[in-house]
């Protein structure tokens, strides 16, 4: 049997090992955090929930930027003016990641949350709960103008007698214990079945004869990083890199983004540093590498949605070096396993059907 089938085969195999995660009803504590993953009250003006910028139909990225993302790149926040730097990643399979660590047997750092590794986990022991407890309090996304703010609209809201079951009868007391607990509820949410589906055509082995040799081609270029070491895969590994994206002449006006070394800067530079990392710098332009789970779904591309479809996203890793690619916008630390791949018109063709095959069912989204 040729090398190339074999990969297909291990391939199959992988996609069709069920998990738990994609079963069952919703917990309480899921279900609370499903009510307050679409709650608009966690808004300034209860305009909008995290269900706004991380909808189902657009594999839990934002949809707006989806429909459009020729001219969409980054999400509007609830005063309908105020536009955010980043492009929205998907709320979907994210709860795999670990709390962000250096890994010496990587030679990096992996885990937390957001494109840079902000929500580290360091705090509540969750990356994703604390990304949940990030936007309602952005001035330029959800603009609640304090904790106790959101505490109350939970505390205001027909669900919170749902949540002092979940949490206690004094649950909502405490400000600071409540918005802990506020994450939690919306992180348990996005680890249930209704968001980690595990449903697409290559978790149900169905895969055409194009799109099994655009899986050979991704297991023997991209899964260094979009990994497929788990079981079902979650093509990613967790880590940081710099592809060398080049700058979104949308987002101009914006300073150069670091990433994670921009975090860690900050980091090592305030009162109370969690990692206290001198060599920060090393870490500019590095962005967390994303699970390609519902990727079809989510344009644009890159953490500055720089890249409006997935052909051109998957072209740009093969001839970054070679295809006369705009400079990048962050030329420091530039990973060398993408943009000089070798991947004919043909083969890249492929790679993206195969990519198209990891979106989910999601008919019986939220």
């Amino acid at each position: 049997m040729s090398t190339q089938w074999k990969i297909v085969l291990c391939i199959v195999a992988l996609s069709m090992v069920v998990t738990t995660a994609a079963a069952g009803p919703l917990t309480p504590i899921q279900q609370l955090g499903k009510i307050m993953y679409q709650d608009l009250d966690f808004s300034y003006n209860s305009t909008q929930s995290c269900l706004s910028c991380h909808h189902h139909r657009s594999g839990f990225a934002d949809p707006a930027n989806s429909l459009d993302p020729e001219a969409s790149v980054v999400s509007v926040g609830a005063d309908g003016v105020s536009l955010g730097g980043r492009n929205a990643p998907s709320s979907a399979y994210a709860g795999f990641s670990p709390t962000l660590h250096w890994d010496n047997a990587h030679g990096g750092y992996m885990g937390g949350m957001f494109w840079d590794g902000r929500a580290t986990g360091k705090i509540l022991g969750d990356p994703l709960a604390e990304q949940a407890q990030g936007p309602p309090l952005n001035p330029v996304e959800m603009k609640m103008p304090d904790m106790a703010a959101v505490v109350q609209a939970v505390r205001d809201a027909t669900y919170a007698n749902l949540f002092r079951q979940v949490f206690g009868t004094d649950a909502l007391e405490d400000v600071p214990s409540a918005y802990d607990n506020i994450g939690r509820a919306i992180a348990a949410y996005e680890r249930s079945g209704e968001v980690q589906k595990f449903s697409s055509p290559f978790d149900r082995g169905q895969l055409t004869a194009r799109q099994q040799s655009g899986a050979v081609l991704f297991e023997a270029h991209c899964a260094q990083c979009h990994s497929m070491a788990d079981t079902p895969p979650l093509f990613t590994n967790y880590s940081y890199v710099n592809i060398g994206l080049p700058t979104n002449e949308l987002l101009t006006g914006n300073p150069d983004d670091l990433g994670l070394g921009g975090f860690l800067e900050a980091d090592f530079t305030s009162n109370a540093p969690l990692f206290a990392d001198a060599d920060y710098a090393a870490q500019y332009g590095k962005f967390k590498v994303p699970t390609l789970r519902n990727v079809a779904m989510s344009a644009p591309y890159g953490h500055n949605g720089v890249f409006p479809t997935l052909t051109m996203m998957v072209a740009f890793h093969n001839t970054r070096d070679t295809g006369g690619w705009p400079e990048p916008e962050v030329a420091n630390n530039l990973n060398d396993d993408v943009g000089d791949m070798g991947l004919t018109d043909t083969q890249v063709d492929d790679l993206v059907a195969f990519l198209l095959t990891l979106s989910d069912d999601l008919r019986m989204g939220p």
